[in-house]
């Protein structure tokens, strides 16, 4: 259970990996695409221990990253919810890395908690993505199309601009991504257009607009992306007819009305210092969700004081109770630019003069100027419907840089993880100040 928690809290958007190797399959109006000539790595030599450690990693990124993330959510009256993928996120700037070098790995490394060298960092994080492509076999979505989790990736390069055949081989062989040129010089508008359409037709329509207008301009040389779809039922679905509207106590005691489910059955439950939690199978008991509740008027207190290892000892701990459940119906969308708080957590030389990417050109002439993520979730009597993407925007050097049963109701803030049981792998993380 330890390892199932610790892959949980960093992002993209994740679409099926079949078929996506070298290979380029509908690379849209921008025009010609560009292929590797490695096709994907589908039995990548990986032994188990490099799994763990990307996991590990990962899930420590995820959950320093939560703590900025929720800070500048805030914690008063005016508090917003929060959600992302911490899965997308590590892959689209582990795809990054790949072209960095010098300080700039160095640091990268040191933020994102890659502790392997690269070349088992890239085949690990292929090994984890194959085996989450493997979940769902017969199992139902939350609507009548069965369960998905789908993980996509692409990179989109400028048509003229020379990079590197082993960084290209490098992606193509480990995340599927294929190069598809357009023009960021002379039809800037179009190009991001056709970056947020695949971004779009990834997520079944969920992330829109990932790439606002104004962020591609004729210096932006490559955009490396990546999209998360999750469509699953409940292992135990919610009677509709239990539903009935209750009151949400928001952070500040003032309620607010929200529609709250009910249903009475063995779960997985803990009781931990300051909280409570319980877990939510999906269909298939491949994935779970755990929904953590801190004591009352001390959510702002156990953000502060989070800590991933002793949460996650206490789940592995955790026991099979009846459990009379109420949780509320929410659905929301978060947004966020990451760049200031990877600053923040220590990638200082990837956004500035000092970027060392020549892994992706054999130049010094890149730096990432921004690193946007968009996250969608729906959960209802069925189910859960999350997606999310991420891009990372690499520029030319040249302009300046912008900175009984246990009762278990969920009637008050609360976090939620959604994880792979098996790898532990973690690819939601959201926090509910305000479901209405």
């Amino acid at each position: 259970m330890q390892n199932l928690l610790r892959s949980f809290l960093l992002g993209v958007a994740l679409i099926s990996l079949v078929g996506c190797g070298g290979d380029i399959v509908n690379p849209g109006p921008a025009g010609v695409s560009a292929q590797s000539e490695l096709p994907r790595d589908t039995v990548p030599d990986v032994v188990p221990d490099d799994l763990v450690t990307v996991v590990d990693g990962n899930s420590d990124f995820a959950f320093e990253l939560y703590r900025h993330l929720s800070m500048q959510a805030g914690d008063g009256a005016g508090a917003q919810n929060v959600f992302y993928s911490p899965h997308s996120i590590s892959i689209a700037l582990a795809m990054t890395y790949a072209g960095a070098r010098g300080d700039t790995e160095q640091q990268m490394a040191e933020t994102l908690h890659f502790t392997l060298p690269q070349e088992r960092l890239h085949s690990a994080f292929n090994a984890l993505d194959l085996e989450l492509e493997s979940r769902g076999e017969g199992a139902e979505g939350k609507d009548d199309k069965g369960f998905r989790l789908n993980v996509v990736n692409a990179i989109w390069g400028q048509v003229d601009y020379k990079f590197l055949p082993e960084f290209l081989d490098t992606l193509a062989q480990n995340y599927g991504a294929g190069l598809r040129l357009v023009n960021f010089v002379g039809a800037t508008e179009e190009a991001r257009v056709t970056i947020n359409d695949w971004v779009s037709e990834q997520t079944e329509g969920r992330i829109k607009d990932l790439i606002p207008t104004g962020m591609l301009t004729s210096l932006t040389r490559l955009v490396l992306t990546n999209a998360v779809y999750f469509n699953a039922a409940w292992a135990t679905p919610f009677e509709e007819y239990m539903t009935q509207d209750g009151d949400f106590y928001l952070l500040d005691g003032s309620p607010v009305t929200v529609p709250l489910m009910q249903q009475t059955h063995d779960f997985r439950y803990i009781e931990g210092s300051g909280y409570k939690a319980v877990e939510l199978p999906y269909d298939g008991y491949e994935l779970s969700m755990f929904v953590v509740l801190p004591d009352e008027g001390q959510f702002s207190a156990f953000e502060d004081g989070l800590d991933f290892d002793t949460l996650a000892q206490d789940m592995q701990n955790g026991n099979y109770r009846q459990v009379a459940l109420t949780l509320p119906k929410f659905e929301f969308e978060s947004e966020f630019n990451l760049s200031g708080e990877l600053e923040a957590l220590g990638m200082v030389d990837a956004f500035s003069a000092d970027a060392d990417f020549s892994g992706m050109d054999g130049t010094h002439e890149l730096f990432i100027s921004e690193v946007i993520h968009k996250a969608f979730v729906a959960v209802d009597e069925e189910g859960t419907e999350a997606a999310a993407a991420t891009a990372v925007v690499m520029e030319a050097k040249g302009m300046p840089l912008e900175e009984t049963p246990v009762e278990f109701k969920v009637d008050r803030p609360f976090l939620f993880f959604i994880q792979d049981i098996k790898t532990g792998a973690i690819l939601f993380v959201g926090r509910v100040v305000n479901p209405a």
